[in-house]
C-alpha cells in the first residue's frame, strides 16, 4: 500500500484528544464517568480507562487563518457545556496531568470504567507480566508501591495532537517530533503529584512507562523492549515501525476481524487494516504512528502523546500551535537535527524534561547543554513562529499563542511549577493544601488566563 496506493494529504489537519478528570465539590477524585457521559450526551464524549476520567475527541480542524483561535474557541465551547453538564449530576471537570488529590485507594481494579476491552486489557497484561505491578518513582520524594491492576495508568491524563502527514514525508515528521519532545514537556509539564508525593515536575511520564509494563523482572534484566517507550533509532519509513510493532510484541487482544486485506486489495479497494490497528493501539509510543481510512481513501497521522492535560484551554491551544509550528518547520530543513544528533541524545532530554520541568537542560545540536527556557526562547519560538506562518496562521493568533510559550519561559511558572509554590505556600497536612490547591487551580482554569499569570 505505500507503494502503490494514493494517500491522502493534500489538506493538512489538527486534530486533538484531551483526556479530563471528574471531581466532587470538595476537588477529590469522583468515579462518575457514566453518568457524567449520560448528562453530556454527545458522540465525541467517550470513557477513559479510570471511572474518574473522560475523553472528547475534537474533529480535525484546519489552521490556517483564524483557525487555530476557532479550534481553541471551539473546545472551550464544548468544555463549558460538559462542565455545565457535569454540575448536574455533582461532579465537575479538571485539565490536570495527573489529579493531585488521587490516593492509592483510588486505585485498583474496581475503578476502571465498564468497558470490555479495558477488562481484557488488564487481564493480558497481567497474564503477560505474571506478578504484581511494581511502581518506583524518584523525585523530589520517592514513591515505592504495587498494584494489581492497570488502573494506576488512569491517572494519566494527556492532551494528543495528530498531524496527517504523506508516506513520503512521515519519516521525517516522526523523527522530528522526537527530537522535540523533551522540549514540549519541560514547557508543558503539569504533573508534580502523584498520591501525595511530590514527584517529577512531569510524573505522568514515568507513571505511565510502569503502569502498562508487561515485562516481568527477569525479562526488563533481558532487554525485552517495553510497550510504552521512545524508541531506539531514527526510522527512514512509517514501515519500520509497524515492522517493529509485529517483531517485537506479542498480541495483548486477540481479536481477530473477518477481512482479507490482501482480497480487498486485489479488488483495488482500501482495507482497514483492523488487527494492525488495534495492536499499534497497544503499543504506546509517545509519538504514534497511526492508519485509518475515511471516505474508502487511506491516509496516515503522527501522534503526539507526550503533553499533559491542561492547565486551561488556552495554555493547551499554545502547546498545540508551538508543536504545529515546529512541525511544519523541522521536517523540510536542508540538514535535519536527527542527523546532527544521537537517538539516546533525544531520548536523554524527554527523560531531563519529565524530571526537572521548565529547570531541565536538554542537549541541541550546535550549542550542546543548555537550559530550556533558552533553548526555546532562542531556537524553538522563532522555527515556530516560522512554521505557523508557513501554515497561513493569522499573525496575531500565532502571537497570541505563542506569547504563552515565551512567557512561561520568561517567568519560569508552568502548571506543575504553580502546582508546587502553591502546595508550599498552602503547607500544614499534604492532602488537605493539595485539596485546596486543586480547588484554586481549578477557579483559575475557568478564566482561561495562562498559568504563567496566575497568583500564588
Amino acid at each position: 500500500m505505500l507503494r502503490e496506493s494514493r494517500f491522502d494529504f493534500d489538506r493538512p489537519l489538527a486534530g486533538l484528544e484531551i483526556e479530563l478528570n471528574i471531581v466532587d465539590e470538595r476537588g477529590e477524585a469522583a468515579m462518575r464517568n457514566a453518568e457524567v457521559l449520560a448528562a453530556i450526551a454527545e458522540p465525541d464524549w467517550a470513557t477513559e480507562l479510570g471511572q474518574f476520567n473522560i475523553e472528547i475527541n475534537v474533529t480535525p480542524h484546519a489552521i490556517d487563518g483564524d483557525g487555530a483561535a476557532r479550534l481553541e474557541e471551539a473546545v472551550r465551547a464544548r468544555l463549558n457545556h460538559a462542565e455545565e453538564r457535569a454540575r448536574s449530576v455533582g461532579a465537575h471537570l479538571v485539565l490536570i496531568g495527573i489529579l493531585p488529590t488521587l490516593r492509592e485507594e483510588d486505585i485498583g481494579e474496581g475503578t476502571l470504567s465498564a468497558n470490555a476491552r479495558y477488562k481484557l486489557l488488564n487481564e493480558q497484561i497481567f497474564a503477560a507480566r505474571g506478578e504484581d505491578l511494581h511502581l518506583c518513582i524518584d523525585g523530589v520524594q520517592r514513591l515505592d508501591t504495587h498494584a494489581d491492576s492497570v488502573a494506576p495508568e488512569a491517572a494519566c491524563t494527556s492532551v494528543q495532537l495528530h498531524l496527517q502527514v504523506s508516506p513520503e514525508t512521515f519519516a521525517a515528521h516522526w523523527n522530528a517530533a522526537q527530537v522535540i519532545a523533551g522540549a514540549q514537556v519541560a514547557v508543558a509539564a503539569n504533573s508534580p503529584y502523584l498520591f501525595g508525593r511530590e514527584l517529577h515536575r512531569e510524573t505522568r511520564i514515568a507513571l505511565f512507562e510502569q503502569a502498562t509494563d508487561t515485562r516481568p523482572t527477569e525479562l526488563k534484566a533481558q532487554g525485552v523492549r517495553p510497550r510504552v517507550w521512545f524508541g531506539e533509532r531514527w526510522i527512514t519509513s512509517v514501515f519500520d515501525l509497524f515492522e517493529e510493532n509485529v517483531r517485537y510484541y506479542p498480541s495483548l487482544l486477540p481479536v481477530c476481524e473477518e477481512e482479507d486485506p490482501r482480497e480487498v486489495l486485489d479488488r483495488g479497494e482500501i482495507p482497514e487494516l483492523a488487527e494492525l490497528t488495534l495492536h499499534n493501539g497497544t503499543i504506546y509510543r509517545w509519538n504514534r504512528p497511526v492508519y485509518a481510512v475515511v471516505d474508502g481513501t487511506p491516509h496516515l497521522r503522527v501522534e503526539n502523546r507526550v503533553l499533559p492535560a491542561g492547565p486551561t484551554v488556552v495554555d493547551a491551544a499554545a502547546n498545540a500551535a508551538f508543536y504545529y509550528g515546529l512541525m511544519r518547520v523541522l521536517p523540510y530543513a536542508e540538514r535535519p537535527l536527527w542527523s546532527q544528533m544521537s537517538f539516546a541524545a533525544a531520548e536523554d532530554n524527554l527523560t531531563s524534561a519529565a524530571k526537572y520541568g521548565i529547570d531541565a537542560r536538554l542537549y541541541w545540536p550546535g550549542v550542546g547543554e543548555v537550559p530550556a527556557a533558552e533553548l526555546i526562547l532562542r531556537r524553538l519560538l522563532p522555527a515556530a513562529h516560522e512554521g505557523l506562518a508557513l501554515w497561513g496562521v493569522d499573525q496575531a493568533v500565532a502571537d497570541r499563542l505563542l506569547g504563552v510559550i515565551e512567557g512561561r519561559c520568561l517567568t519560569g511558572r508552568t502548571g506543575a511549577t504553580w502546582q508546587v509554590e502553591k502546595v508550599h505556600a498552602l503547607g500544614g497536612d499534604r492532602h488537605e493544601a493539595l485539596r485546596r490547591m486543586t480547588l484554586d487551580y481549578i477557579t483559575h482554569m475557568h478564566t482561561n488566563e495562562p498559568v504563567h499569570t496566575w497568583d500564588i
